[in-house]
């Protein structure tokens, strides 16, 4: 049975994030990075949230809290607001995004302007400034 990937994209969950996340396939732009770590967070894997972060700004020594938080709340949607530059020729991109989720039985949001950067070929989230 398919079904739809939780970034919000409307594609296929196998053909979407999943790729992503298992190897299968590399981000193409700063778009798709920016999906597959929202579902990444959906499933509070670390390893792909700690590989697909910057190794200038990576948080290596919070991934065990980032990944019980990530646990702890029940994600609603991601919305991707805007983009600036990212695409699969960029070496650099922005991208601003709206993330809910539930935390204690109330909606909460992550609303982030986020750089991405290429690093070694490959896309990797380097930071960002929160609303």
């Amino acid at each position: 049975m398919n079904r739809l990937c939780p970034c919000g994209s409307k594609k296929e969950t196998s053909t979407c994030c999943e790729a992503i996340l298992s190897g299968r396939r590399q981000a193409a732009t700063a778009i798709e990075l920016m999906r597959s770590r929202y579902v990444a967070f959906t499933k509070a894997d670390g390893a792909y949230l700690m590989s697909s972060h910057h190794s200038q700004t990576r948080p290596v020594k919070e991934r065990i809290a980032i990944e019980k938080w990530a646990r702890s709340v029940n994600w609603v949607s991601l919305t991707i607001l805007s983009a600036e530059a990212g695409e699969a020729t960029d070496e650099t991109g922005k991208v601003e995004f709206r993330a809910l989720y539930l935390e204690n039985g109330k909606l909460e949001q992550i609303h982030e302007n986020s750089l991405f950067k290429r690093e070694r070929g490959k896309w990797v989230y380097h930071s960002g400034i929160h609303f």
